[in-house]
């Protein structure tokens, strides 16, 4: 069986929850559609959700991530940040958020040692410390952890004896260990929708499943929302080892498709088909780091490689942009006074254009009086930006 790049592009409508008859009701069947959100960026979690789910609001995230608890931040594939459902996080955690939280306790322990030489004993009670003022009272911010938990205000040495000597507080890098191993979790920002300025509140580890089995329940996940892609592609977006792409495959019983670049691609059972039936063209203005944009390592098949050095920043986080029936056709960015502004990077005729205008509209009305700059800014974004 092969699949053509406009297959491939057929799937994403359905599956990506891209076209208006695709919507989803609830934030939550957003992030299951697309096995998470990416939330290094906040802003991208709401985005995210606005351009797929029929009346979305700011709102109704905010009551499923801090009230409801039905999504959940987890340090995940590629130790990036990533919000998921409540019933996979377990998944994700055990599949792939655990290495990269013991990967993060050794860097820390490292750091400490070099820089101020405390050892694991005293990193654990500094962390008895801190569980124990945010189990006694309100969520706090990081600013006010430090100044409730002496050992947070500490200071290390980094680059000693070289011209870029300094020193930096130790709170934030506790803190990311703690959350990375669910021991707090992150609640309510400080300030809109928009801000990375969390607030921490006590969690709890999640269950263990066996990793090689929630692996495997990933790949599924992925290759469902995802395939077909190809073993490198899945490398690319968990972060796992080859050997593991390899066995997890195995393990769900994956069928080789061949893909129009000769390459091999990967499905679930029975998933051999072009697509689902039939959609109305559409078009749709995704965020920075949206999932979609970042779910292929390979992404030829719906980007023009000429369009790729406008729309990424040279470590590969992809910027703003609009999309056209399941391809990159442009960008969008928001000016100073809140007007979001888009620019075709080829002519997709009049349809196109009348259908981009609506969707910039839809996104304007979301996003309201807020102010929208990417963590990682692109070429055109920052051309588009400036007034």
């Amino acid at each position: 069986m092969k699949l053509s790049h406009a297959d491939r592009r057929a799937r994403l409508a359905d599956r990506h929850l891209l076209g208006p008859a695709a919507r989803a009701g609830t934030p939550e069947q957003v992030a299951d559609a697309l096995v998470g959100l990416h939330a290094t960026d906040p802003a991208t979690v709401f985005l995210a959700v606005a351009a797929r789910m029929a009346g979305a609001t700011p709102a109704a995230l905010e009551r499923a991530l801090y009230d409801e608890l039905s999504l959940l931040r987890l340090l995940a594939m590629r130790r990036t940040m990533f919000v998921v459902g409540r019933e996979l996080a377990a998944v994700v955690d055990a599949s792939t958020a655990r290495a990269v939280a013991a990967r993060e306790r050794r860097r820390l322990l490292a750091f400490l040692a070099e820089g101020g030489g405390w050892d694991a004993a005293w990193l654990a009670a500094a962390e008895r410390e801190t569980l124990a003022v945010l189990a006694a009272g309100e969520p706090l911010t990081g600013a006010e952890l430090g100044a409730a938990v002496p050992a947070l205000q500490q200071r290390v040495v980094v680059g000693a004896g070289k011209p870029n000597e300094t020193t930096q507080a130790v709170a934030s890098r506790v803190l990311r260990v703690l959350a990375a191993e669910n021991r707090i979790r992150r609640d309510r920002p400080r300030g809109s929708w928009t801000s990375s300025q969390f607030r921490w509140v006590r969690s709890e580890p999640f269950p263990a499943p066996p990793a090689a089995e929630a692996r495997a329940e990933l790949a599924r996940r992925w290759l469902a929302a995802y395939g077909p892609g190809t073993e490198a592609d899945l490398a690319w977006w968990t972060g796992w080892t080859l050997g593991d792409v390899r066995k997890a495959l195995l393990a769900v019983r994956a069928e080789p498709v061949l893909l129009e670049d000769q390459e091999t691609g990967y499905v679930l059972p029975g998933d051999t088909g072009p697509g689902g039936p039939e959609t109305a063209p559409y078009a749709a203005l995704l965020p920075a780091l949206d999932p979609t944009g970042m779910g292929w390592k390979q992404r030829d098949w719906y980007l023009p490689p000429e369009h790729t050095a406008e729309l990424f920043d040279r470590t590969g986080n992809i910027g703003p942009t609009v999309w056209w029936n399941g391809r990159i056709v442009g960008g969008w960015a928001q000016r100073p006074d809140g007007e979001p502004v888009w620019q075709l990077l080829d002519d997709v005729g009049a349809e196109a254009e009348a259908a981009v205008g609506a969707a910039a509209a839809e996104l304007a009305a979301f996003i309201g009086p807020a102010r929208i700059t990417p963590r990682f800014r692109t070429p055109l974004e920052r051309r588009l930006s400036t007034p």
